[in-house]
């Protein structure tokens, strides 16, 4: 799809000289004879460049400019007679990413159009890749759950909204039950694919607020924003009646998976250790206790 261009001038025979040059060029063109016209297109349409013209009849384009850049991703080209360095100083502090001299040559209007929507796209494809990089650093490649790393960065920041808002923050840990044995008897395989099956079947069974992690080998760890322990331990039994009914496949015909789960509730002021500590002491009370059942550990 072709990148949506708005051309900016009062100047009518200007503008749509403009207008019908860039058309030719496989652009989509807009034309706006005022600040107030453009400032409505680009609310209606995701308007990549904006070009306009200096002089605007009472309009400072400056402070249109500054307007644009700081409501809309759009650049912005301005046409002008004129550019001394303050001038220039002054429109690049308000946003101004490409000036054309006037009267304008088309030609170099395109060739300067054309490099500034390649830099927009080498700076789109750049954020995209770091935002890629960042999430392959906070997500563990076999479940594509979150991993640890990330786990005690989202605590602190659960823990941080719990405070100003007080509201109740719960905690999950939940182990599968005899998990060295599938390893041992069946191969390590086998034993990544329960894991990768009990990641996604967590994530189904939790809500979009709630986050789900790796905590590191066979044990895993739900962090519940606003819900206090009584609905944790609620969740928990949705996840333990769903793995019961799952029928894992292995070498050797069908295999039961079991979870042992910790649950606790945040005590405001305790430190993120306190926190995850006493769920972990909690999914042991579920270990000593037989296994395959939910032990909820409050403060």
């Amino acid at each position: 799809m072709s990148e949506k261009i708005l051309v900016v001038d009062d100047d009518f025979m200007v503008r749509d000289a403009i207008e019908q040059y860039l058309s030719q060029h496989d652009y989509q063109t807009f034309a706006a004879q005022s600040a107030k016209e453009a400032l409505e297109f680009l609310q209606q349409y995701p308007i990549e460049v904006m070009i306009t013209d200096i002089m605007l009849s009472s309009t400072n384009v400056l402070e249109l400019t500054e307007t644009v850049k700081k409501s809309y991703n759009t650049a912005v080209i301005i046409m002008t007679g004129y550019i001394d360095d303050y001038f220039y100083e002054e429109a690049i502090r308000k946003g101004a990413d490409e000036f054309v001299m006037k009267p304008v040559q088309f030609e170099e209007l395109r060739l300067r159009l054309k490099r500034l929507l390649r830099e927009r796209r080498l700076e789109r494809e750049h954020i995209q890749m770091l935002d890629a990089l960042k999430k392959l650093s906070i997500t563990d490649d076999l479940t594509r759950l979150y991993n640890s790393r990330h786990f005690y960065q989202q605590v602190e920041t659960e823990i941080n909204r719990h405070t100003r808002y007080d509201r109740p923050l719960s905690l999950l840990l939940l182990d599968i039950d005899h998990f060295k044995m599938y390893n041992d008897k069946y191969g390590h395989p086998e034993g990544d694919r329960i894991l990768s099956h009990l990641g996604k079947l967590i994530s189904e069974f939790i809500r979009d607020m709630d986050t789900a992690y790796r905590y590191g080998g066979e044990e895993f760890t739900v962090i519940l924003p606003e819900t206090n322990s009584k609905d944790a331990v609620k969740v928990c039994k949705r996840i333990m009646n769903e793995v019961k009914t799952q029928k894992f496949n292995l070498p050797e015909g069908t295999a039961p998976v079991t979870l042992s789960i910790g649950v606790t509730q945040y005590n405001p002021g305790e430190s993120i250790n306190e926190f995850v500590s006493r769920a972990d002491r909690a999914m042991y009370m579920s270990k000593e206790k037989g296994r395959n059942r939910i032990s909820l550990l409050l403060p």
